[in-house]
């Protein structure tokens, strides 16, 4: 098992792909997209089931080396400062195949 950094990062939908495209610049080629997702924040409830979807949540889930993670948060951190969102890190245990 390999010890990772495990990110938990919510984002308005619609920079969803802004912040993959940053994981990738990153060297992170894998993270897993989750649309649809609800809850409540510092800016009220957001619900999922808005027709256009412009205003549902992103939950994008990925590990990183903690070598790379202070980059990363710094980067990402603007991202959060302009659109909203969260970024949950924790340590995890990657079970490669």
């Amino acid at each position: 098992m390999i010890e990772v950094k495990r990110l938990e990062i919510v984002i308005d939908a619609p920079y969803g792909e802004q912040v993959t495209r940053l994981l990738a610049r990153h060297g992170l080629s894998g993270w897993t997209r989750l649309g649809g997702a609800t809850g409540a924040g510092d800016r009220g409830p957001r619900r999922a089931d808005e027709l256009s979807g412009i205003s549902n949540n992103h939950l994008i889930l990925t590990t990183c080396p903690p070598e790379r993670l202070a980059p990363l948060l710094e980067d990402l951190r603007s991202i959060l400062a302009r659109h909203g969102g969260m970024c949950l890190v924790s340590d995890a245990l990657w079970l490669r195949h």
